[in-house]
């Protein structure tokens, strides 16, 4: 399964997922994030508190949804709200679309101990849905497709 998760700057929340989805299911997902107006840097807590998490970080950085025309993904999944609301370019063509709703944890200040409770949260979270899509993932493609399909018209 291949997966692009898209947040408006590609910063933070799209970022975690991408990390967290291929270190719990990279044998089973090949992941990627990216963003429809990328910050061009990933924020500077979302490093930090993967890194304390045990999840690699190396080669994360914030993208253009336009640098994967030739990635394909089978879902795209948006993170924030604003994502969720864009038209996504036409070389996802008619792919399956999911919003997972996150709040931003990287919003707080880096030294206030709610940001690190808000980070551990919001990566506790797609540790969740990562392992649900890694279930799904591991089955034969036309289940997990319906699956999927059944998760865009509940959603709706």
């Amino acid at each position: 399964m291949k997966i692009l998760y898209v947040c408006t700057h590609n910063r933070c929340r799209s970022i975690l997922s991408e990390a967290i989805t291929n270190a719990q299911a990279g044998d089973v997902i090949e992941a990627r994030s990216a963003g429809s107006q990328p910050a061009g840097e990933v924020h500077p807590l979302t490093l930090k508190y993967l890194a304390q998490a045990g999840i690699a970080t190396h080669g994360l950085h914030s993208k253009s949804w336009d640098t994967l025309a030739d990635f394909k993904p089978d879902v795209v999944i948006t993170l924030c709200d604003a994502a969720a609301g864009e038209s996504c370019p036409v070389w996802l063509g008619q792919t399956l679309k999911l919003h997972w709703g996150l709040a931003d944890p990287s919003r707080g200040a880096a030294d206030d101990p709610r940001t690190g409770e808000a980070f551990a949260t919001t990566i506790e979270i797609i540790a969740q849905r990562v392992e649900r899509l890694r279930a799904l993932a591991a089955q034969p493609r036309d289940r997990w497709t319906e699956q999927l399909q059944q998760m865009v018209m509940h959603a709706a």
